[in-house]
């Protein structure tokens, strides 16, 4: 089943705004303003970040389960870098920051699966272009 998602832009660059519909219950708008300027509304890196922390964490969670462990719960933050590569914007960057509740693991077994999850699920595969995937994976006891 593909998983679909639009999106529309009128106007120029910086004066146009757009509008993005993804699924059948999420929707924003977007502009240059949002993207580049940390003005109002979103952007289509908030929207990677998204898609990328809720694949790492449904992967970490079904590592866990697989392994015996399953958590409680698995929350994770993702923050994607937009930078400017030779005059061209590039996502440069993303860092994961997850936290764990899981009962009866050791830490060691965490950070393996984590790391596991990072390299498996297949947000992080499709963001396999991206200069750098950071990962920081704290147990909560």
């Amino acid at each position: 089943m593909a998983a679909k998602a639009s999106a529309q832009w009128k106007g120029d660059l910086r004066g146009g705004s757009g509008t993005f519909t993804a699924g059948d219950t999420i929707s924003g708008e977007y502009s240059f303003k949002s993207r580049f300027e940390d003005g109002p509304g979103a952007n289509p890196e908030q929207l990677i970040g998204a898609a990328h922390a809720s694949c790492f964490s449904m992967a970490l969670s079904n590592m866990l389960a697989e392994a015996g462990s399953p958590p409680e719960s698995v929350r994770t933050d993702a923050a994607v870098t937009l930078r400017l590569v030779d005059g061209a914007p590039t996502i440069t960057r993303i860092d994961l920051v997850t936290v764990g509740r899981v009962p009866g693991i050791d830490d060691a077994t965490f950070q393996e699966k984590a790391a596991q999850a990072k390299a498996g699920c297949p947000v992080s595969k499709a963001l396999a272009g991206v200069g750098e995937i950071t990962l920081q994976a704290t147990l909560e006891s």
